[in-house]
């Protein structure tokens, strides 16, 4: 379906965009009232979890191709 390299660079694009999204969490929590922001938090948090679940599906076809490659 995809191969290492195009795995690899969506893994890369999908590490900035964690690292992006929890310094954007860290605005808002450090905010004067951290409330006034619970929808902006509450849509950082759940991309978080997307990306994160998207990520790990990514390094486990890496592992895997890895496996099969005899590495």
């Amino acid at each position: 379906m995809y191969d290492e390299a195009e795995l690899i660079e969506a893994k890369r694009q999908i590490d900035s965009t964690l690292h992006k999204i929890r310094e954007v969490v860290k605005t808002f929590e450090a905010k004067e009232n951290p409330s006034r922001y619970k929808s902006q938090l509450t849509l950082a948090k759940r991309r978080l979890k997307a990306f994160g679940i998207a990520n790990q599906l990514i390094e486990d076809k890496l592992a895997e191709l890895k496996s099969d490659s005899g590495y």
